[in-house]
């Protein structure tokens, strides 16, 4: 009885007669030619068969990149130095970069503007566009890994921008894997708020504490809770929008979908809306923020309204003061569920706001029942500004290499 190895032998031969037979028909010259190709490659697969498990396993780890699971180049390469890592801030009108060392000191930062409104490809060139003005400077120092940060919800494993209110050009969009390419530099994302709590969890105001809950103030609101040094992104990323909460369920239209979102009367955008809307007014022309404007009711803009407030309108102080009432009645409500050991405020206009905490304070008597409300305190996040673009580069400094 033949076994199956000589009955493979025996077609092998016929097959190796058959290619140099000229009698043979053409097809059948051609499936013996297949034959013999088919057995030389199971005798080298079988010589090399380790070298084929280690590039299959390569390649499946490449297809899943692909398809959005975490690249290859995700990780820093063994050896480098995390003496800096390049940060970048994109927000719905700046992306700012800059050089964030291991002890959270910001070098070489810049500002360029962000074509938040257009296509999704005009929006990555504006990103490109900031991070070029520093990459001579980052390449000098030897940068191994960018951190981006974004408004909106994020799924950082991925490194995809779902969906963000201040970014409409973006939606499901690649942006780590697209900038990572770009520049063949490991690149990590997160939220903005996250990433600013994390930079002042380890090197500013939160250091030390325990627990904090962050809030982002600029063209929106963005927050973030750390506890024991570490992000609470909730069950699949997409937690911590604090900014959505709603503080009146009949007021206006928020770009989230929703009503009466806090976003809607203490960020930056509201805050200049609410201006622009008083100064409509007959009775309200007489406001400094008009002529700080040109005498152009569109150009009033936050910067505006702090300004004239400061210099002593009475109707720009309302604007502020207003504005504060609803960050103590959303507060309250952080604090009776979370009672946090410390909040801290950044962004753009963070030190406007929290320079009403006194009146803040006094209406959290009102708006927060945990007896030990009034012993939280409310500090200035130490970057200010610049606490996103510093938490962007802590998602490499803060963490250990993985």
């Amino acid at each position: 009885m033949k076994t199956k190895e000589n009955q493979f032998s025996t077609r092998y031969k016929f097959a190796v007669a058959s290619i140099g037979n000229p009698t043979c028909p053409e097809r059948t010259r051609r499936a013996c030619a297949f034959r013999c190709w088919r057995r030389e490659f199971a005798n080298q697969a079988a010589t090399f068969k380790p070298a084929f498990r280690s590039g299959a396993f390569v390649l499946s780890k490449l297809r899943k990149s692909h398809r959005g699971y975490k690249s290859l180049t995700n990780r820093i390469r063994k050896g480098s130095s995390l003496e800096y890592v390049l940060g970048v801030d994109i927000g719905g009108t700046k992306v700012a970069v800059g050089l964030v060392n291991s002890r959270g000191q910001i070098r070489h930062a810049a500002r360029a503007p962000m074509a938040a409104r257009g296509s999704a490809e005009e929006g990555f060139h504006a990103v490109l566009n900031a991070i070029d003005g520093v990459m001579p400077e980052a390449r000098a120092a030897g940068v191994p890994a960018i951190g981006v940060c974004v408004p909106g919800w994020v799924e950082s494993e991925r490194g995809v921008l779902l969906s963000a209110t201040n970014l409409p050009c973006w939606r499901n969009f690649p942006l780590a894997r697209k900038i990572e390419k770009h520049y063949g530099l490991p690149t990590r994302l997160t939220n903005d708020a996250s990433a600013a709590a994390l930079a002042e969890a380890k090197w500013g105001a939160g250091a030390g504490h325990e627990s904090i809950f962050y809030v982002s103030l600029g063209t929106g609101i963005g927050t973030a809770i750390v506890r024991d040094g570490k992000i609470y992104h909730g069950r699949a990323g997409g937690g911590c929008e604090g900014g959505h909460m709603t503080v009146n369920f009949s007021g206006p239209l928020c770009g989230c979908g929703k009503r009466g979102c806090v976003e809607m009367y203490a960020s930056g955008t509201a805050i200049s809306r609410r201006a622009r809307s008083l100064l409509g007014s007959t009775r309200n022309k007489q406001s400094r923020m008009l002529k700080m404007a040109g005498g152009k009711i569109s150009d009033v803009t936050t910067e505006t309204v702090n300004k004239a407030a400061r210099s002593g309108d009475k109707l720009a102080r309302e604007v502020l003061e207003e504005a504060s009432d609803h960050l103590a009645v959303w507060l309250g409500n952080i604090i009776d569920l979370l009672e946090p050991e410390v909040i801290i405020v950044g962004g753009g206009i963070g030190r406007v706001m929290t320079s009403f905490r006194g009146r803040m304070g006094r209406a959290l008597e009102t708006w927060a029942i945990n007896p030990g409300a009034h012993r939280i305190p409310i500090l200035n996040a130490r970057y200010g500004v610049q606490s996103a673009l510093a938490g962007a580069a802590a998602l490499w400094l803060a963490t250990k290499q993985r």
